[in-house]
């Protein structure tokens, strides 16, 4: 088989090491692909965003799946261009890919149907916003821009000035572009993060193991929202009861909502939820794998990752097994200093095999390019580093162990990666 993964990232890199395990996989392309990335696929020069080309791309080279993997060409319907052409893919049509695009549809799809959340309010004036604000007076209060913002869309005001300026800096200063001609503002829930992915078909849901996202760029969980700065798992507050009632109350009820709105999901949906004091609570959805939680997802899968594409492509997820390893995973992103503001690139990284890789480790390139031999950064988050083990604690040992070996000029990682994951 012949499958282009779209996307450039670790969460690519992380897919294809685990498409590569079938041997059906013969060739697997990437666009447009990272330096680390062309150890395992071919890279091709084609923006993510590029739906023509992409399409011409999987055309010419009689491509079998294409794996849309980043939500902005999920949100824009690259698989419906795909599907339009006859190519099989994974991953949400247009319509689905809005439960990540808009936060204004997911929230209204959750009140309708009955999907615990936190309670909310929308608002496309600045001014109404700010006037509500001020009404309600309870604080810390969340402001979410509508649209997608690489991750870093919501900002936690904990006072009425700080409250203000969110709703001025996204829908006036125009922080994050158009994403921000609408605004969410909601309650601000308490309790354990939790993250989970799941399979789903349309149908069937399949969750994976959970995990645990640091979003903060600073120990402590201090300093601005980042894409991630790491992960574990699984998460250790996420019990078999919880699982449970997140599956009858959250998880089935999503894709029975999607259905009776006309956009069956499929694809992997991302679940990411606040295990709060009233219980499980969703705090918001994305169409496609976490980054960087598919680094520590994927590695202990079971089952081959390229059959539940197809069996997914087929609607026949709920004839087939999804299991998981049972052992426990850690990622530590290594990132360039100054993320996620200012940063420099094209700092030589050593440390790294000439296949991109260090030994006890596997190693998800996520901003990096290979110049005459030499891996460089291109990116906020370069490198994320995974590895696994029975237990939590050997997982983020051997994972720290392999971040030490690896250097640039201003790396920088938290050394606080899973120190909250007990019960």
């Amino acid at each position: 088989m012949k499958i282009l993964v779209v996307g450039g990232g670790g969460r690519e890199h992380a897919i294809i090491r685990k498409l590569r395990e079938n041997p059906r996989a013969e060739t697997i392309y990437c666009a447009p692909g990272n330096g680390g990335i062309a150890a395992d696929a071919e890279c091709v020069p084609i923006k993510a965003t590029d739906l023509d080309g992409m399409v011409a791309f999987a055309k010419e080279h009689a491509v079998d799946l294409a794996v849309v993997a980043p939500d902005d060409p999920l949100a824009l319907g690259m698989v419906d261009a795909m599907n339009a052409a006859g190519i099989r893919t994974f991953g949400p049509n247009r319509a689905a890919a809005r439960i990540e695009g808009s936060k204004v549809f997911a929230k209204n799809l959750m009140q309708k149907y009955g999907i615990p959340t936190a309670a909310y309010r929308t608002f496309d004036s600045a001014a109404e916003a700010a006037a509500y604000i001020e009404e309600q007076n309870a604080f810390p209060t969340v402001v979410k821009a509508d649209g997608l913002a690489l991750g870093k869309g919501v900002i936690i005001a904990r006072d009425l000035a700080e409250a203000k300026d969110a709703v001025r800096s996204i829908m006036e200063d125009k922080l994050f572009g158009a994403s921000g001609n609408r605004i969410v503002v909601e309650e601000f829930l308490t309790g354990p993060e939790v993250s989970v992915l799941a399979f789903c078909d349309g149908d069937t849901v399949a969750p994976m193991v959970s995990s645990m996202d640091h979003k903060r760029a600073y120990d402590g969980d201090e300093g601005p929202n980042t894409g991630g700065m790491g992960t574990v798992a699984p998460n250790a507050c996420y019990t078999p009861e919880i699982a449970a009632e997140c599956m009858e109350r959250i998880f089935k009820p999503t894709l029975a909502a999607m259905r009776a709105e006309g956009c069956p999901f499929s694809g992997c949906l991302y679940f990411g939820l606040m295990l709060t004091p009233d219980g499980p609570k969703v705090i918001e959805y994305n169409c496609r794998f976490g980054d960087p939680e598919t680094q520590v997802v994927l590695p202990l899968l079971k089952t081959d990752l390229l059959e539940i594409m197809l069996a997914i492509d087929e609607h026949r997820l709920g004839e087939l097994p999804v299991e998981f390893s049972g052992k426990n995973a850690a990622c530590v992103v290594l990132a360039s200093g100054g993320y996620p503001l200012k940063y420099r690139t094209g700092l030589a990284i050593e440390g790294l095999g000439a296949d991109g890789q260090v030994p006890g480790a596997t190693v998800y390139h996520a901003g990096t390019r290979l110049e005459d031999g030499v891996y460089r950064t291109a990116g906020g988050r370069v490198l994320g580093i995974t590895c696994t083990a029975p237990t939590a604690e050997e997982a983020l040992q051997n994972a720290y162990r392999a971040a030490e070996g690896v250097r640039f000029e201003g790396v920088h990682f938290r050394r606080d990666i899973g120190a909250r994951n007990h019960r």
